[in-house]
């Protein structure tokens, strides 16, 4: 087990009083910097910051952190559940402790696409199907793991199967999303 013990902090961010989201932080004794090639390499949509220590990732909406350090998880609904989604975070970490002689460490730095190049894969009608107001909106929505390519129904119409390829393929490959 890599980590044992950890100091737990449930807070609202600062920059954001009266928000009602809420953020965790685990401050480790042991320095986990060994482990983040493995969750790189394990975890959909990682970003993987070498010079730094650190890793970032999107998991349902909400944004972790992993540094040498402290483990942390924000925009969370309540102090349960930001609590919970730490701890669930260390078991991650453990399990992945105990098994990294069987997962090949990844080193290699992804970016996310903007929103901006996944509109323009769009069909771009504004048709509102995928419940978001207007086809940027989803893109946004899609760049923040808030929404699955999935969602938008036009694009498993054959006259937008090329935009879909296109689409999965950069999103197969882009952290964060999907």
């Amino acid at each position: 087990m890599l980590i044992e013990k950890y100091d737990l902090e449930i807070f609202t961010p600062p920059c954001d009083p009266g928000a009602e989201r809420y953020s965790a932080r685990a401050r480790l004794i042991v320095d986990i910097a060994e482990i983040l090639p493995y969750l790189n390499a394990t975890l959909r949509g990682a970003i993987y910051h070498p010079s730094a220590s650190a890793l970032t990732w999107k998991k349902a909406g909400h944004n972790v952190a992993f540094h040498a350090y402290e483990i942390l998880v924000s925009n969370v609904e309540d102090r349960k559940g930001a609590e919970q989604e730490l701890k669930a975070l260390i078991e991650l970490v453990n399990r992945l402790w105990e098994r990294r002689a069987e997962i090949n460490p990844d080193t290699t730095t992804r970016q996310r696409p903007t929103s901006m190049a996944v509109y323009k894969l769009l069909p771009q009608t504004n048709c509102k199907q995928c419940g978001e107001q207007t086809c940027y909106t989803f893109a946004l929505k899609l760049v923040a793991a808030q929404k699955k390519f999935t969602d938008c129904l036009l694009l498993g119409e054959p006259r937008y199967a090329h935009q879909r390829t296109t689409l999965e393929n950069m999103i197969i490959d882009a952290p964060g999303m999907g």
